[in-house]
């Protein structure tokens, strides 16, 4: 298999997406796009065509809106879809290079639709433990009208299980955990420049697992928080099953192997 043409990202957000996005654009082979202008230079801000997350109800939300899960049998699916991303993104690539990436959150939920249009293209999924993900979301509320916790937990799984069914259908799929890359930032990524069939390259810039142990402590605080932490706990029961099915325990967010199910990836 060669190498290809694309390759989107896709993960929700404050899953670190961004993260990997900056570690696959760093070689030398691939073309990612910076300093447009747009948040986090995601591609779904510079193009018109299908519905950027911000539309569909934001972080958090976007995924509950019918137009977040598509396919190849989306009204989207079709050549002047594929012209108008050519068009809006091609501007912000490097033209002599032989990999170009996009990368937004949304991109979850949309592999196959992007398949559909990028045939030779590949996807990294990027999946990080459901309880870091709602307190990272969360801390975006002064810019997004954002739900509770549990809410945000529930968009979470809502949206993996979605990623889930998708899954078989995706041709060229990696999935990373973020918990598996911060432990072995190298390792990882040379995994993913494989898959890509690229020569390895080290990381070229730092990943720090910091940001993590700072959401595992504000998770314990936030469980076993003065006379909520009884209630909060008892309400996360209907969720806990459903996030074990995923390899994440909802009550220790320190402790859960990254990948307990795998990574799936396939090379």
């Amino acid at each position: 298999m060669s190498p290809p043409s694309h390759v989107f990202v896709g993960g929700l957000h404050r899953s670190g997406t961004s993260l990997v996005a900056a570690l696959l654009s760093a070689h030398p082979a691939i073309s990612g796009f910076a300093e447009t202008g747009v948040w986090e230079d995601e591609g779904q801000h510079l193009q018109g065509t299908v519905p950027p997350g911000r539309a569909l109800g934001g972080p958090g939300r976007f995924g509950h809106h019918p137009d977040a899960h598509l396919t190849e049998r989306s009204r989207f699916a079709t050549q002047e879809t594929r012209d108008a991303l050519d068009a809006a993104w091609a501007p912000h690539w490097d033209p002599d290079a032989a990999v170009r990436l996009e990368k937004s959150p949304p991109n979850l939920l949309r592999f196959r639709l992007l398949q559909h249009l990028y045939p030779d293209a590949a996807f990294v999924a990027v999946v990080r433990h459901p309880a870091a993900v709602a307190l990272a979301t969360r801390r975006m509320r002064r810019a997004f009208a954002l739900r509770s916790v549990p809410r945000l937990l529930d968009h979470w799984l809502h949206c993996h299980a979605a990623f889930e069914g998708d899954r078989r259908h995706i041709a060229r799929l990696a999935v990373v955990r973020y918990e598996a890359l911060i432990a072995d930032p190298a390792g990882r990524l040379e995994r993913l420049q494989r898959f890509l069939e690229l020569p390895a390259q080290a990381p070229a810039l730092p990943v720090s697992p910091e940001p993590q142990r700072r959401y595992a402590a504000a998770w314990s605080a936030w469980l076993d928080a003065p006379l909520l932490g009884a209630r909060r706990r008892a309400g996360l029961a209907s969720r806990v099953s459903r996030a074990a099915g995923f390899g994440y325990d909802l009550f220790d967010l320190a402790g859960t192997p990254g990948d307990a199910r795998g990574e799936g990836l396939r090379d």
